[in-house]
């Protein structure tokens, strides 16, 4: 009776609308009551929850992200992609996917990385012809890259979500390929659109231009192998590496590319203290939510229930991918990972998947709900900046959600693209 008092608590306050956060914590706070428990024991369980070390790196990472997108790095990403691919059937296209991929490398962010390169591209390709909605859904898919990325606070939440038991260094090099997979998905989709609708190509300014715009961004991209190098190399963890990301932001946007202002100094700050406050409010409260779903069992009671309908193992992870999609669409990326992996992952394990690949697979679940109504951040951006509604986008949304549900097949199912990396490169076994 109390696992149905949460569910119904909380799936109610959803409806009518109350943050993720509250509702996780209201719903908590009504079944402890009901349980007749001493309430304090959830504050307790909220605020072990925050108090761990390893989330150091969360504020530091969305605190970089911040720094690249008001410091500039933004613009000179976009001239090294327009150099690189501009001058492709469909260049505008093209180029949109290759910036927000190497954007999204660098602030790890698919939220950032939709305002940074949908301000800039999502106008120049209407004001060349482009259909807003193609403009939109290039930008909104494409920039789902990030959630994949060495700079993805997601990540480290998803980490410690799985009880600490998951390398954050493997987990950081796993989604280099599906981030690669990704990228070239989306790049075939923006391809076929575009002959479709007789898009034109630009013109391609040499190899020289492609040079200099190199020279120009490779400092911003530095970061990635930064990152990576650092970790690999064990010169410093995850928690530190994402410490020395911001440093290195700092010193490249304030005395290299000399574009980061005071004033964007205090926004960008403010803007990373605020999400850093709204991540670690839902990390906070899950951790009452995750101590009610073990204290009733709630993995157990799932494992039980698929082992009984007795399914494959390939269906079970279909059934699992379609359960994470539809938490997707209407819960926060953080909200949904902090939730669902205590509950998934035993079961994903149970039938062969290893935690670093369901990790991949989770962050991408997530980002697919990132672009599906009626939560939908990154597409509502998008659509903000594009001047065009929700429903437009979705009925011409398709080829680009073919490309992202193949990519999470192929993860899904081919464990090499997500386990190849880290057991070349870390030595990872399971």
């Amino acid at each position: 009776m109390a696992l149905t008092i949460l569910c119904i608590a909380f799936f109610g306050l959803l409806v009518l609308g109350v943050p993720v956060a509250f509702a996780i914590g209201l719903a908590s706070i009504v079944t402890i009551l009901y349980e007749g428990l001493p309430i304090g024991v959830l504050f307790q369980q909220m605020m072990s929850g925050m108090n761990i070390f390893s989330f150091l790196a969360i504020p530091f990472f969305v605190f970089s992200g911040e720094l690249m997108l008001y410091g500039g790095v933004a613009d000179k990403i976009v001239r090294l992609a327009n150099s690189v691919a501009g001058h492709v059937r469909g260049g505008l296209g093209m180029s949109n996917v290759v910036a927000c991929t190497l954007f999204g490398g660098v602030c790890g962010s698919a939220v950032a990385d939709v305002s940074a390169m949908g301000s800039v591209m999502i106008p120049a390709m209407k004001k060349e012809g482009y259909h807003a909605d193609y403009a939109v859904n290039v930008t909104t898919h494409a920039a789902l890259v990030g959630a994949l990325m060495p700079t993805s606070h997601n990540m480290i939440i998803y980490a410690l979500a799985a009880g600490g038991s998951v390398s954050i260094g493997a987990l950081i090099t796993a989604g280099l390929l599906p981030a690669a997979l990704l990228m070239i998905c989306m790049l075939v989709a923006a391809y076929l659109v575009a002959v479709h609708r007789g898009y034109p190509a630009g013109t391609f300014p040499g190899w020289s231009g492609v040079g200099r715009a190199a020279v120009a961004a490779v400092p911003g991209l530095l970061i990635i192998v930064v990152i990576l190098a650092g970790i690999l190399s064990g010169v410093f963890t995850a928690t530190e590496a994402a410490s020395v990301a911001v440093v290195y932001t700092i010193l490249l946007t304030f005395f290299i590319y000399r574009t980061m202002s005071w004033h964007n100094f205090i926004k960008a700050a403010a803007k990373a203290v605020k999400t850093t406050g709204v991540v670690l409010l839902l990390i906070g409260v899950s951790a009452m939510f995750q101590y009610l779903m073990g204290l009733y069992e709630v993995a157990d009671f799932m494992g039980s229930w698929i082992s009984s309908v007795s399914l494959e193992p390939w269906q079970v992870f279909l059934l699992i991918n379609v359960i994470l999609f539809l938490l997707g669409t209407f819960m926060d990326m953080a909200a949904t990972i902090l939730i669902a992996t205590p509950i998934f992952l035993p079961i994903a394990m149970k039938y062969g998947m290893d935690p670093v690949q369901f990790g991949i697979v989770m962050l991408l679940n997530c980002a697919l709900g990132l672009n599906t109504p009626p939560v939908g951040t990154t597409q509502f951006v998008g659509c903000a900046i594009g001047g065009i509604s929700v429903g437009q986008v979705m009925r011409t949304i398709w080829p680009f959600y073919g490309a992202l549900v193949a990519t999470l097949m192929l993860v899904t199912y081919v464990p090499a693209f997500s386990l190849a990396l880290p057991r070349l490169l870390m030595g990872y076994a399971h």
